[in-house]
């Protein structure tokens, strides 16, 4: 990770670059996963 005063930026590396990416795709499947819990929960909720 390299800062760059001039763009006021960080360049990842590569490695860096691919643990962003998995941890970013972590998240969204628990987030996909923490919806379909509660409309499945909300559905069973209404039906009873």
């Amino acid at each position: 990770m390299v800062f760059d005063p001039q763009q006021e930026t960080v360049r990842l590396n590569e490695a860096e670059a691919r643990a962003r990416r998995k941890r970013s795709l972590a998240i969204g499947a628990v987030l996909v996963v923490l919806v379909v819990l509660f409309y499945v929960v909300t559905l069973f909720k209404i039906a009873g």
